[in-house]
């Protein structure tokens, strides 16, 4: 007799008559959840022994189902970061029969075999959207904990927050710990954020699924395999929502409803931002914003690097670089800006360091298991690191922000929060207080950023309770959309990059996270004017809008570039502060709604192959009307692809039919837009910054087309939390196709509007001549239009004046902007 290993099995093989007997001896490796023994209906699902585990089914929404399975000696406690909503009671009906057992709401039947135990997830149609392996389904390897996921035909992944890699996942694993991803590139993996979250989308319908583990975790959709998805962590629970709704932004919606929704920023936040490493001394900040407002540049916000700290220490002023701060930021409140510094959580082992001698007082930095504090080397040399898993260093890290917000600082840039560290190995052994459970850093390291921009929030809250202000933060996990804005880390200035980052944004948005953008002109390396160019134009349509770079390269502002770029850089940051009325209300809707800003066309066009093709992945909407088509700087003349419905040049009001490709000519001063026809857009006269109201006039584009749409525009006094009791104006306007009417519904709230005359122009219609304005005849007018203003010649053999063209003869009428109902007809 003889024995050989195979599969981690023992066959015994008898060699006498080559008979094979497989007798897994030591069993299979991988432990799936066995068979039913028992389960109890409870007020919130199921609870259910099976044979390796126990599960719990909990209904969380008609919508929302949650699944979590744990081995039987395992801690039951349960706790979350990420999630804020809680099960309801008594929203389900339960039918058990011999071999299934079949949960319902209305919207989702879960069907759960017995032998084994396994889950199938169908609509209340019977329709399969998404099912365990019949196999595997819910099992361990040792400590390591997965869910087997059967591929449906035809099936697309997308989501998952900040990947990189196609907007379709199918065919690509993905990895969750928070890295610092200095000069990542297009298939870097894993970046700087953890967003375990991905919708699935094939013929039978569309479902999402959060994957709720801290630990790190791996995304597999079909990569290296043809039978199954799968999602898995090294450790922890098997702990997921299923999530159905019948499209993308309903799971979106329903997925933002579990793990919270932004608040609504301050008004100066949506504004252009301007940042490098480092702006200093204090006069050099000064004149930085004298020349934006000397070159008639709008911007709101600069930024201060590390230099503005004593020796790279937290929480300090260099004393020579910045010898009056306060009277510093007083001089650009002045002039319309807002000043934010950026704090990294090392904190800098020096004795008589004030927050140094602080931290080792209360006890707040993270440990070895000996109880010795964690040291690591950063910036300022060897630092301890807040433990942010701790209440109460999250209360004196709040603290430590009191001075700078007294002195006038708006907000708060957390970077290296991955946490990130020289040599990029930290000890797993560390530990975290983890909310009075100790955990190590495996388990703490995806949620410690997300807890430091937490702490910072509540600091900002807590010492200026009436004013909404900015965190932006590197590092993120689930649900740091309640705390704070990302920019997607340390990206590269090329044109790879720059579109990488338009797919991290989009994949952000779908992920929950609205507030989101890029540095513009690209961190590392060396931007070029043609470039620069080409990125300003895709970037006045992100979200987050701040120009970055680093330190010892050349200068990045946008006259830094040239005369010619710097017009362009104009024209477009122009046209971001014309936007205002339009996107501040679209970041309205995302705090009601949680769907993006910046919409990748998955969510309104899932089905549409095209939009997944590498052409036209990159591709988004931005709000409800704007179509934006990204491309590469040195393409004179693109080929962009139209979704379904009709559209029209945003520059000359050129039509074009959807779902075809089409040629645009795209020189660096023209990045392909268009308008959805049958849409609602609305702008003002640009201003220095977004507080400035050059005039009362409310601009409304309505773009004909064969569909009715709503537009509810929303405004406040941009900066205090007065909303909240009611201090806002917010009215929904209605375009009706047929009828060739468009109504301002009656406004709702208290807060006065901003504007106290509209003007109504007819995108794409025959020439209006005249009007009726709640029955009252208006005669229209007609202007030569453009949102643009011509750039100069500086090339004598090339007519630059009609590169952006104009509309001509474009109809308007204007009226009174009153609350009540105003109906016009036409």
């Amino acid at each position: 007799m003889n024995f050989c290993l195979r599969n981690l099995g023992l066959y015994i093989v008898n060699l006498s008559n080559m008979k094979y007997t497989h007798k897994p001896i030591f069993g299979h490796l991988n432990e799936s959840l066995g068979k039913l023994l028992e389960y109890n209906i409870t007020e919130h699902g199921l609870e259910m022994e099976v044979e390796n585990a126990l599960v719990f089914i909990s209904v969380y929404s008609e919508n929302i189902i949650r699944v979590r399975a744990i081995r039987k000696d395992s801690d039951r406690r349960d706790f979350s970061y990420a999630v804020i909503g809680s099960p309801v009671s008594n929203a389900f009906q339960v039918k058990p029969s011999k071999d299934v057992i079949e949960l319902s709401t209305k919207s989702i039947v879960l069907k759960i075999s017995q032998k084994p135990v396994r889950l199938t997830f169908e609509d209340s149609k019977g329709n399969i959207l998404c099912q365990d392996d019949e196999a595997f389904g819910i099992s361990w390897i040792g400590n390591e904990v997965a869910c087997y996921k059967t591929l449906q035909p035809n099936e697309k992944f997308i989501g998952l927050g900040e990947k990189t890699g196609n907007l379709n996942r199918r065919g690509s694993a993905y990895t969750n710990w928070n890295t610092d991803a200095f000069a990542y590139g297009a298939q870097t993996d894993p970046l700087y954020a953890s967003i375990p979250f991905y919708i699935g989308i094939h013929e039978n319908g569309i479902y999402g699924i959060f994957f709720d583990n801290t630990y790190k975790t791996t995304f597999n959709f079909g990569a290296s395999n043809n039978r199954f998805s799968f999602f898995k962590a090294e450790d922890g629970e098997m702990n997921y929502y299923f999530i159905a709704g019948k499209n993308v932004a309903q799971i979106i919606e329903h997925y933002t409803s579990l793990t919270g929704r932004m608040e609504l920023p301050p008004l100066w936040s949506l504004g252009y931002q301007q940042c490098r490493y480092s702006y200093y001394p204090d006069y050099e900040v000064i004149y930085l914003a004298q020349n934006f407002r000397n070159r008639d540049i709008p911007a709101d916000v600069l930024y201060l690097d590390i230099h503005y700290m004593e020796k790279y220490k937290v929480f300090t002023w260099d004393k020579k670089r910045f010898p009056q701060p306060a009277e510093m930021l007083r001089k650009l409140k002045e002039m319309g800006f807002h000043v934010i510094v950026i704090i990294d959580p090392g904190v800098k082992i020096e004795e008589g360091y004030e927050v140094y001698q602080q931290g080792i007082e209360k006890d707040v930095f993270v440990k070895y298991p000996d109880g010795t504090p964690y040291a690591a080397q950063v910036w300022p040399g060897w630092c301890y690191f807040p433990d942010f898993t701790k209440p109460k260093t999250r209360e004196w890290w709040a603290s430590l922000h009191q001075n700078y917000i007294q002195e006038g600082i708006a907000g708060f840039w957390n970077d290296m929060n991955e946490p990130a560290c020289w040599g990029q190995n930290i000890p797993d052994l560390i530990e975290f207080n983890y909310e009075g459970h100790l955990a190590t850093h495996k388990k703490a390291r995806n949620v410690y950023g997300m807890q430091m921009a937490r702490a910072t929030s509540e600091g900002l809250k807590k010492f200026r309770p009436h004013e909404r202000s900015l965190v932006l933060t590197r590092a993120a996990y689930a649900g740091a959309q309640r705390y704070a804005a990302l920019w997607t880390g340390d990206n590269v200035s090329n044109d790879e990059s720059m579109l990488v980052g338009v797919r991290l944004v989009n994949s952000l948005g779908i992920s929950g996270m609205p507030f989101v953008g890029y540095d513009v002109g690209g961190f590392v390396g060396t931007c070029s004017p043609q470039l620069f160019a080409r990125w300003i134009s895709i970037a006045t349509f992100a979200p987050f809008f701040r120009t970055h770079t680093m330190i010892n390269d050349r200068d990045s502002e946008p006259w830094s570039y040239g005369e010619e770029v710097e017009e362009i850089s104009r024209n477009y940051i122009k046209f971001r502060y014309q936007m205002k009325p339009y996107l501040y209300s679209t970041f309205y809707q995302a705090t009601q709604s949680g769907l993006p800003i910046a919409r990748s066309l998955a969510i309104e066009y899932p089905y549409d192959e095209m939009i997944y093709q590498p052409s036209y992945q990159n591709e988004f909407m931005f709000g409800e009307a704007l179509l934006v088509c990204p491309i590469e700087s040195g393409q004179a003349i693109s080929k962009v692809y139209l979704p379904k419905g009709n559209w029209y040049s945003l520059y000359d009001d050129t039509h074009y039919a959807g779902k075809q490709e089409i040629f645009v000519e795209t020189p660096k001063e023209k990045l392909p837009v268009f308008v959805k026809a049958g849409s609602i857009f609305l702008t003002q006269k640009a201003g220095n910054h977004y507080y400035e109201v050059p005039d009362s006039i409310l601009h409304i584009h309505l773009y004909k087309g064969k569909e009715d749409c709503e537009f509810v525009f929303y405004e406040d006094d941009g900066i205090s939390y007065e909303y909240r009791e009611g201090n806002y104006y917010k009215r929904k306007i209605k375009y009706k196709a047929e009828k060739s009417e468009l109504i301002l519904k009656e406004k709702e709230g208290s807060f006065i509007c901003s504007y106290e005359k509209a003007r109504l122009y007819f995108h794409g219609f025959e020439s209006i001549h005249k009007a009726e304005v709640n029955k009252q005849k208006i005669k229209a007018q007609s202007v030569d239009f453009s949102f643009f203003t011509p750039i100069s010649a500086f090339d004598p053999f090339y007519d630059i004046n009609d590169v952006y063209g104009r509309v001509q003869n474009l109809s308007f009428i204007e009226f009174e902007l009153q609350d009540k109902e105003i109906k016009i007809e036409w």
